[in-house]
This record gives C-alpha cells, structure tokens and sequence, in this order.
C-alpha cells in the first residue's frame, strides 16, 4: 500500500479526467489519497470527491496565501465529515512578501495570526494538522510549540529539508516528501533525508504541482508516488516495499480518521 498524503484533485486541472487519474494511481498501488485545504471556494468539490471515492479523504483550512478566506464557521462544518481528517493546509509563506517594509511585516503578522487560530481549531476538533512552510522556518516553529501543536501533531508537508525543523519529530510532526526528491537541484533535501526518523516519513505528491522525473514540466498525479517512494529506497538503501509499508503506517498512526 501506498498513501499519497497530499493531492489536490480538487483541482481544476482534473476537471475532465478525474476517474482515469484515481484510477492510475490504484494500479499503482496507491490506495488512499488526501485532499488538503487550501482555497475555501474549492472546499465542496473536495468534500463530494471524498465521499464519491472510498479511499479519498479531505481536510479543511486555508493556505496562507488565501488567509483572508479564514472562515472558522465554514471549517468548523467541515471537520464534522468523519472524512474530514486533518486542519490545514495552513502555515506560514513569506515567498511572496511585499516590498513595503510596513507592509510586509503587516502581511508576515496576518498570516501568523492565522496560523495560530488553524492550531486552536486542531486541537479543539482534536485532528491533526497539515502544514505549508516556506521561506519561514523559525517563525513556523516558534508558532508550534508556543500553541502547543503537539497535543494533535501534524506533518511538515513539502519538507523542505530545513534541519531546524527536524527537531519538530520529537514534538509529533511529521515530514512530507514528495517530488522534489527527486529533482537534481534537491542536494540539500537528498542530504537530510537520512536524518529524518523513519518513523515520522511520509509521502506526497502536491499533485498538479511538483511532478517528480522523468515527467518533470507536466500535471502530477497521485500515481506518481510510487516514483517518490522508489527515489527514497534508492537513497535510504532500502527495499521499496519497506518505504511502502512504513510510510503507510506512519499515515495511519497520524491520521487516524483513515480507515485500514
């Protein structure tokens, strides 16, 4: 078994192919998918996926760049659905900051505060989070542990081979790793990669986005996770089923809305 713990086929690009993608991704073995949050417009859509499809589960929050969507109401009716499993994504992207200095940190402010409500919200509903860091590792930590995340731990998707970050594994997080492992530019995650504990792998695509080689510059898919899964055997030096088979608990350990 092989779990994709980060697809959005909620989006537009599967619009018209949307059983031939589940499909591929059965026949490779991928037998449970997640749908995180991220734009509250598509939340529907990934709701009724998840219920047309057996093994589909989804999750409800909103990613940074649409923080001005937060709506705890609307996700609170969500993280009802006992396929709704997880808070997020959320987080912190300092990527695209503006260059005003006093807009900039009001945009850096926002996005913590936000942030911060998404933890609350977990541990509340009691499900684990989903979340999105990029360019902002210290104020992403700091976030965690001064709200206490640990009490329902998440996974740190698209790790981004930060080891500042790797201390987060004694907290209950978890790391997600997908295509990018397999990129030749990807030095510092191939590197780091070994120092992840095991026990705290997971694997992702973040399809339509970052598809793995050889099929780097076209749509990713939840089928090519066994391609990331394979280039972690590779480096680990180990079996892939054994990838197979610990990522998949690892999956089921923190997402315990995921049925066997």
């Amino acid at each position: 078994m092989i779990i994709d713990t980060h697809c959005h086929l909620d989006d537009k690009q599967y619009s018209q192919d949307l059983d031939s993608v589940i499909q591929r991704a059965y026949d490779k073995g991928i037998q449970r998918i997640i749908i995180p949050g991220a734009d509250s417009d598509d939340l529907i859509n990934a709701q009724r996926i998840a219920h047309q499809y057996e093994h589909i589960y989804f999750a409800a929050g909103v990613h940074p760049y649409h923080k001005e969507q937060y709506d705890e109401t609307l996700l609170r009716e969500f993280l009802k659905d006992d396929k709704c499993i997880a808070v997020g994504e959320c987080g912190l992207d300092y990527y695209r900051l503006p260059e005003n200095e006093d807009e900039k940190l009001r945009e850096k402010e926002e996005q913590k505060v936000i942030f911060a409500q998404h933890i609350a919200l977990a541990k509340e509903v009691k499900k684990p989070l989903i979340v999105h860091i990029r360019e902002a590792n210290e104020d992403s930590k700091r976030i965690l542990l001064e709200n206490n995340a640990y009490e329902v731990g998440g996974v740190l998707h698209c790790y981004n081979a930060s080891k500042h970050l790797l201390e987060l594994s004694e907290k209950g997080f978890y790391f997600g790793v997908g295509g990018v492992l397999t990129f030749k530019n990807a030095k510092n995650l191939v590197d780091v990669l070994p120092l992840i504990p095991k026990d705290k792998l997971l694997l992702e695509t973040d399809a339509p986005y970052l598809t793995p080689m050889p099929f780097r510059g076209q749509r990713n898919e939840p089928a090519y996770t066994a391609l990331v899964a394979k280039k972690m055997a590779e480096l680990l030096a180990v079996d892939v089923t054994e990838i197979h088979n610990l990522t998949s608990e690892n999956a089921f350990k923190l997402f315990k809305g995921l049925r066997k």
